[in-house]
């Protein structure tokens, strides 16, 4: 479980009628993307992305994630600690990134991710200057540890389950295995997906 008392970041997205949980998915787009979207879709579950832009380029399916209705953040160019870098550097990070999405996509990007979920006062400054609103997560699910006990990745989110939170995965091959058992078990518990 993550918090923040930054009033600047997201960690839990706001509910309205019934209980809900948003899905994101950091570092892509990667090879995955196409069978996460097809899970996505199978489901119709929306999910929000935070992409590096080094990944992206107009082959890759990014106009399906729009039509099936998800939304792209950015995740930086090329995933930097953005601690170690100055103001400028992280506005730079932030600014391309954000820049080279709208570019490809025709869509304004208004959420950003901090890579390692590491940023500073100058981050949220960078981030507020370029309209981008900073999301963090209140549920890791630590799947980029879990390549081999992929079953701890759905562990690890459904002990933890609250309304609004925003649960942390990546477009990684055994978040794909167990994503199906993941979406079944987050509404057997009464919960359903949003955005942010």
């Amino acid at each position: 479980m993550y918090d923040s008392s930054d009033q600047h970041v997201l960690t839990k997205a706001s509910t309205k009628d019934q209980k809900s949980v948003v899905l994101t998915f950091d570092d892509g787009p990667s090879k995955v993307l196409p069978k996460i979207l097809d899970i996505l879709s199978q489901e119709k579950v929306p999910a929000v992305f935070f992409w590096q832009t080094k990944l992206l380029y107009e082959q890759r399916p990014w106009k399906r994630v729009l039509d099936e209705g998800h939304v792209i953040g950015t995740h930086t160019i090329n995933h930097p600690n953005l601690q170690k870098l100055t103001y400028e550097q992280q506005y730079k990070q932030l600014a391309s990134s954000k820049a080279k999405i709208e570019h490809i996509t025709g869509q304004n990007v208004t959420y950003f991710r901090p890579p390692f979920g590491q940023y500073n006062n100058e981050t949220i400054q960078a981030a507020k200057a370029l309209q981008l609103t900073t999301v963090m997560w209140r549920i890791a699910s630590i799947d980029w540890e879990l390549k081999w006990n992929p079953h701890t990745i759905v562990d690890n989110v459904i002990e933890n389950l609250e309304d609004g939170a925003i649960i942390l995965l990546h477009e990684l091959k055994q978040t794909v295995d167990v994503l199906p058992i993941l979406i079944e078990k987050i509404r057997a518990k009464g919960y359903t997906f949003s955005l942010i």
